[in-house]
């Protein structure tokens, strides 16, 4: 018989679980790191049980990246295959139909629905990316831990250390001399929104075509402006995220850029052997697309 573990018997009594000594080297949440620490304070724990928790959170949050990239791509290529299908499909029935009322109600009922799986596609690529931006942030900080074990290993480390948005866009090696506007419409999110646009407008101008018998330029202008506020609804949707993210306060921030507890950051100091890195405009937007 296995001996009765005392601990797990005086908690499952309902006695307070026995508490963890905080002077054994352990830090306290919200301590800025690399070189913050006191002198020894990491080398009173021991050293391999916290690399071993370390490396396995490491993991955990690669395999999890991992996951949220490939639950975007394959969201964005199915609706790639259901738009690119449903465009066929329509082509067909016109070169039969002639763009008469058969056309007409197919394509009704079937643009409706290829828009519904783009919105829900959008909408599930911002939840992922942000989901990404969460374990970048959390990967910089372990490795911040390591460079707490070892600072001589400084050089060697080309991604960021700290979880803020400088560290973020470091992590995601953002270009420097790439504009944001084009990092942002060359985003695989962008290409979902415009087409979703491009989906709306034509439902619009279908509608107003064969129902209302509107003319061909208001029937244009209908449909443009149902593309911009499709496109523009789908950025503010987008926009949540990122100042979702903005708003979470960094508790190891860049130095010289704020204290611990300190939202986002600036671009004043330099990572560890980078040269430069864009502004917090192409790290928002970094963080937004998921590249």
């Amino acid at each position: 018989m296995v001996p009765e573990d005392p601990t797990r018997s005086a908690f499952a009594a309902g006695s307070p679980a026995p508490s963890v000594p905080t002077s054994a080297g352990f830090p306290a949440r919200g301590s800025p790191v690399p070189g913050s620490l006191a002198p020894g304070y990491l080398a009173s724990a021991d050293v391999q049980l916290r690399l071993q928790i370390l490396n396995a959170e490491h993991a955990s949050l690669q395999a999890s990246r991992s996951l949220a990239w490939n639950e975007s791509f394959a969201r964005a290529g199915m609706y790639l295959s259901i738009l690119s299908a449903s465009i066929v499909a329509l082509g067909l029935i016109a070169g039969i139909d002639k763009l008469g009322d058969v056309f007409v109600t197919f394509a009704i009922v079937i643009l409706p629905v290829v828009l519904f799986v783009g919105l829900a596609t959008m909408i599930r690529m911002g939840m992922s990316n942000y989901h990404e931006a969460m374990t970048v942030y959390g990967m910089n900080r372990i490795r911040g831990a390591y460079l707490e074990l070892a600072p001589d290993l400084e050089p060697y480390f080309v991604m960021g250390v700290h979880d803020d948005l400088r560290g973020l866009r470091v992590t995601m090696a953002t270009p420097s001399n790439v504009p944001t506007v084009l990092h942002v419409i060359s985003a695989t999110p962008f290409l979902v929104t415009v087409l979703n646009g491009v989906v709306a407008g034509a439902i619009v101008a279908i509608v107003f075509l064969h129902w209302l018998t509107a003319s061909v330029p208001l029937t244009v202008a209908a449909a443009v402006l149902t593309f911009a506020v499709v496109v523009f609804a789908q950025g503010w949707i987008a926009g949540v995220s990122i100042r979702r993210s903005a708003r979470r306060r960094a508790l190891f921030p860049t130095p010289g850029v704020g204290g611990a507890g300190a939202p986002g950051g600036n671009d004043e100091p330099e990572e560890p052997g980078l040269a430069s890195a864009p502004d917090d405009q192409a790290a928002r937007a970094t963080e937004a697309s998921g590249e």
